[in-house]
């Protein structure tokens, strides 16, 4: 699918199928290190002004980044930043292999190894990722953003109903947000619980900070439960007509196949 946001998330990022802005991922990166929550808290680029950015701006941004990072490979912060900006340009290798040299400088820094695992999820090596994750924080120390993630990585592992007791504990530290409940909603619909997935996406979508991505996993929600007047008023909040026709379109697609789930699961590992 063409795509908003990076996977996870993430990008996450919204999952690539031809002519489609459809989501069928999960939100590695929106649950990390570009969360609206505070990129202080990160180290990170604000998420607006990154989300934002044209590509001869990211390209910019790179160029300098990749100067300072030359310089100090150790600098966590020029490390996570720099690789942000790598993800929204879509160098997701290049992306984990500067936080791996940061990462080897910086052993025991856990933002640092939030970012990247999530950005070795990125790149589609999960259980590294789930590895790595699993360090970036303490049950002493919980991080709802390295939780979330860590429900992205079970859920595309196989295994949603330990992806969903990741997403419940990052809503006991922060309820309501968006980008876990997107998550959760969408791995209640790869379990085939489409009447709980909608709840949970409404809410979502029903946050001042929810995005597009967020709406249009709620669309596709809808669509698959034959709700497409309601999956086409969503869509249309956010894009033109042409990409709200190809949208319905993948959709009725996807329900009038026999096997619709298990397309939907590999949209999702293939992401």
């Amino acid at each position: 699918m063409t795509t908003t946001r990076v996977r996870n998330g993430g990008g996450a990022r919204l999952r690539r199928l031809p002519a489609l802005v459809l989501v069928a991922g999960l939100a590695l990166s929106t649950a990390g290190c570009l969360s609206s929550r505070g990129p202080a808290t990160t180290g990170g680029i604000d998420p607006a002004r990154l989300a934002q950015a044209s590509e001869t701006d990211l390209r910019s941004a790179s160029d300098t980044l990749a100067r300072r990072n030359a310089a100090d490979p150790g600098d966590a912060r020029v490390a996570i930043a720099y690789a942000q900006v790598l993800r929204r340009l879509d160098q997701r290798a290049q992306a984990v292999a500067v936080l791996q040299q940061a990462s080897m400088r910086n052993a025991d820094d856990k933002v640092l190894a939030g970012a990247y695992g999530r950005a070795l999820a990125d790149a589609g090596r999960l259980q590294e990722a789930q590895e790595v994750l699993a360090r970036a924080h303490s049950p002493q120390n919980p991080d709802w953003r390295v939780l979330s993630a860590q429900g992205a990585v079970a859920d595309q592992l196989g295994d949603p109903a330990r992806a969903q007791r990741f997403y419940e504990a990052a809503l006991n530290l922060v309820p309501g947000e968006p980008t876990v409940l997107s998550n959760y909603g969408l791995s209640l619909a790869l379990s085939d619980q489409l009447t709980r997935a909608e709840v949970m996406l409404r809410q979502a979508a029903a946050h001042p900070d929810a995005d597009a991505r967020v709406r249009q996993n709620l669309a596709l929600v809808l669509g698959l439960q034959g709700k497409m007047d309601d999956a086409e008023a969503v869509l249309a909040s956010d894009l033109p007509p042409a990409a709200v026709a190809a949208n319905l379109d993948a959709i009725r697609t996807m329900v009038a196949q026999p096997n619709s789930w298990e397309r939907l699961r590999r949209a999702e590992d293939q992401g």
